[in-house]
């Protein structure tokens, strides 16, 4: 059967069961929410085609599942799970035909042994590991917002020296720019001025003291020498703090912008005899050695989804790489529109290598531990949309498994259903046993090798 004939058959189903027969509901006027908003032919509800989605026609789950496509973890057949495979938009790919991948048990063999040691095969061994359920969800990469810092000016002024740059690296308290003010000019001479008062006042109360030792002046006196004296030390100390929190001075009627955190300099909007005021941002510093990772997480599986629990999330620009964090925060509301909620990993990123609006997959581990047959992710090929392994039965001999997939871990990846612990699966070579056992692919043919079904 090919997917055209699948899709008849399950539009066939889906009037059958569900009753979405359009005239029929529009004359019967039902104001209800209905289960699913089709558009198209498409079910937005669960993000798959209408004609194929088990949620609303559970009768077409034994279909699927009696060709061997079918993802327990989600309830949707593996060939377009709109989880597992996004990048298909709940769509059957051209490619993807059950009829058409090798079927289970399918044999390879080599005309001779020596063409089968020439082939460069070698093999694992299936294993019992402790794997975890997960949900799978989409992520991208934000800048840890507490290591983030727009500066502005802190007072009203022109801008005479600019000493940084985008993509500067700079240190917590580097200058930044210098920018000429009135206002920082006014309260350099109020400094000025408190200073020479607490000068003059302290004198006073050191003359007035030495006369109240002497027995010249009454004690009241020196009290109120002393006070005077106080109170321009406290001006002068609230002057020093009022220009702190504009910057160093850097002149008569000057200062001096400084970092507020070290990192790198990421925007720049100042420029040479610029006019700036206070809302005006002149510059954005970013931290990278720590970012975020925002998770897109279906509000179908938030009740499983918590604060504390670990996920593995990778980025497509690297590859296989993997990075190990932990849920820190999860949104309390649902997007409106993609009926999502974001939950955050914060990650370090020492070598710089995780960059601001990356993409990427996240698998959060939920549920508890159990062990599971896994065999390395080299192992699993997938011939024309359908996951298999290649089994060896002799040493010219191997077996072609359709298999069940569940997590993907560190260990490799588990095998639900379809191989045994202590099997020999094909590794480096399994891309070539399969392009056998696909006479249509490119590559096959290129082995002495006899395929049976």
């Amino acid at each position: 059967m090919r997917w055209r004939e699948i899709l008849a058959a399950g539009a066939l189903l889906a009037a059958v069961a569900c009753g979405k027969e359009e005239a029929p509901r529009e004359q019967a006027g039902v104001g209800a929410p209905q289960a699913s908003t089709v558009e198209a032919g498409f079910c937005r509800e669960h993000g798959v085609l209408e004609a194929v989605c088990t949620k609303c026609n559970p009768a077409l789950v034994p279909v699927f599942q009696a060709k061997g496509d079918w993802c327990a973890e989600h309830g949707f057949p593996e060939s377009f799970c709109p989880l597992c495979h996004p990048e298909r938009g709940g769509k059957p790919a051209a490619e993807v035909s059950l009829e058409e991948a090798p079927a289970d048990g399918t044999k390879i063999r080599f005309k001779t042994k020596e063409t089968a040691r020439l082939a460069g095969i070698e093999i694992a061994t299936a294993t019992e590991a402790p794997t975890q359920d997960g949900v799978a969800a989409v992520a991208r990469l934000v800048y840890d917002a507490t290591r983030v810092a727009r500066v502005n000016a802190r007072a009203p002024g022109v801008i005479r020296t600019i000493h940084v740059d985008v993509g500067s690296k700079v240190r917590r308290g580097a200058a930044l720019a210098e920018i000429e003010s009135a206002e920082v000019g006014a309260d350099q001479a109020k400094l000025q001025a408190a200073r020479v008062r607490v000068q003059v006042t302290e004198a006073a109360y050191q003359r007035a003291k030495d006369l109240l030792d002497k027995g010249i002046v009454p004690a009241t006196e020196a009290q109120l020498a002393q006070q005077e004296w106080e109170a321009a030390k406290a001006e002068e100390a609230a002057a020093v703090r009022a220009l702190r929190i504009v910057g160093t001075p850097g002149g008569e009627s000057a200062y001096t912008l400084l970092a507020p955190l070290g990192g790198i300099v990421t925007q720049r909007s100042g420029s040479i005899g610029a006019l700036v005021d206070l809302e005006e941002s002149l510059f954005e510093i970013v931290d990278p050695s720590w970012m975020w990772a925002e998770i897109d997480v279906p509000e179908a599986v938030l009740p499983s989804v918590q604060v504390g629990q670990p996920v593995r999330l990778g980025f497509d620009a690297l590859g296989a790489r993997e990075f190990a964090g932990k849920i820190d925060y999860v949104a309390p509301s649902v997007d409106a529109r993609t009926r999502t909620t974001v939950a955050r990993v914060r990650l370090a990123n020492p070598d710089g290598l995780l960059r601001a609006n990356m993409y990427g997959r996240a698998r959060i581990a939920v549920g508890d531990l159990r062990t599971s047959v896994v065999v390395p992710r080299a192992a699993v090929q997938r011939a024309k949309g359908v996951p298999v392994v290649f089994v060896r039965l002799a040493e010219d001999l191997y077996e072609t498994r359709r298999v069940r997939l569940g997590m993907t871990g560190d260990a490799g990846i588990e095998i639900v259903q379809g191989v045994r612990p202590g099997e020999p699966v094909v590794t480096v070579g399994s891309f070539l046993l399969k392009t056998e056992t696909l006479k249509g692919s490119i590559g096959a043919g290129c082995c002495e090798v006899e395929v049976k079904k």
